[in-house]
């Protein structure tokens, strides 16, 4: 087993709290994501031998011992899932990600917005409330919903949404013609007068970005709040974006996202609306013994609560991260306890892991 050292990103909505008091170290600044696994754009560190070397040089000079043969052999010499810490104290960009064709057409194409050739489900489970918009409403509530804005420039989007046409609602949007600032101050003051959750978002989201027609996204799509241990499942297509919370989340091992606004970062316009699938939903997961579990290969996730324990079979790749308490993560070598915001890896060649102690634990592993 290895003890990982892991890469916080220091994204501007981040939080300056969460992941700095649970791991017991100060933030500089605002801390967004600690990343767990091996994706070379940020894979954590671990020391053998008496040298620091990454997960994915460690992957890549044993990969059979380190994910077994049953992994190795399917999705070839990678971890294939990436977890995450996800502290979210400011709404993130409104995002979709592709199915496994559409990422590996766009990265063999060359294609910017491709930095992977995989796909990016991704499931989110909640430490604290957590809160995101994700997939769109009905078309004629949302049409209801921009309409009594009073606001005369989004005729057309009412019209497009009465039509039953999301994606060509959301690219009127995205392509408007006028000033854009001219908008979103109309839009915030009829916002301001309906006192209602939706619209009060719409302001929120107004004063991060005075410029940008994606602040009416909260009409158009449904929000979702996770209590502490509910989980969601987002998969391909799935427009979304998270508004505030704390949370574990764990996806494919691949960063490809296509933006539709609430940034400063590349729009894609045409690429976006080509991938987006205006009928697909989130997921919610239950969990079955402590186990969510998506339906997708790469990944699925572990909950131990204190007490519980998990005796777990070798054969896999493992990452144990400890969120609360302290947690006693054994293999047939090495015994190591973790506190929060501490981490491990077990190879698949370590054989059976066993999780317990008073603490929460979240462990990773394929799901084959």
């Amino acid at each position: 087993m290895d003890l990982l050292t892991n890469v916080i990103k220091d994204y501007p909505w981040g939080s300056r709290t969460a992941i700095a008091e649970l791991t017991g170290r100060p933030a500089s600044g605002p801390e967004a994501e600690m990343w767990l696994g091996a994706h070379p754009a940020a894979s954590s560190r671990l020391t053998r031998d008496g040298a620091e070397t990454t997960l994915a040089d460690a992957v890549a000079a044993d990969p059979v011992g380190t994910l077994g043969e049953a992994v190795a052999g399917r999705f070839g010499e990678r971890l294939p899932y990436l977890m995450k810490l996800i502290a979210v104290d400011a709404p993130l960009s409104l995002q979709v990600h592709p199915d496994a064709g559409q990422a590996a057409d766009g990265h063999a194409r060359g294609n910017a917005n491709y930095t992977d050739p995989w796909h990016k489900p991704e499931l989110v489970c909640a430490l604290t409330p957590f809160t995101g918009l994700a997939g769109f409403r009905p078309p004629e509530q949302s049409a209801m919903l921009v309409e009594r804005l009073h606001v005369d420039a989004l005729r057309p989007v009412v019209a497009t949404l009465r039509g039953g046409d999301v994606l060509g609602a959301l690219r009127v949007l995205l392509e408007w013609p006028g000033s854009r600032r001219e908008l979103v101050e109309s839009v915030v003051w009829a916002a301001s007068a309906c006192h209602t959750p939706d619209y009060a978002l719409v302001v929120r989201l107004a004063r991060r970005y005075p410029e940008d027609p994606a602040v009416l996204a909260p009409l158009l799509m449904r929000r979702h709040t996770l209590a502490p241990g509910e989980a969601l499942f987002l998969g391909a297509g799935v427009l979304h974006c998270y508004l505030d919370g704390f949370a574990v989340e764990i996806m494919a091992c691949s960063d490809n996202v296509l933006r539709a606004g609430l940034t400063g970062k590349h729009i894609d316009v045409e690429e976006l609306l080509r991938i987006t699938d205006a009928a697909a939903q989130p997921l919610p997961v239950e969990p079955v013994g402590g186990a969510y579990v998506p339906p997708v290969p790469e990944f699925l996730l572990r909950r131990i609560a204190p007490g519980a324990g998990e005796a777990l079979p070798g054969g896999l790749p493992r990452i144990v991260l400890c969120t609360e308490g302290v947690v006693n993560v054994d293999t047939a070598g090495s015994e190591v306890k973790l506190r929060p915001g501490e981490s491990v890896f077990a190879a698949a060649s370590e054989g059976p892991v066993e999780i317990g102690g008073d603490g929460v634990a979240f462990c990773a592993e394929p799901h084959l």
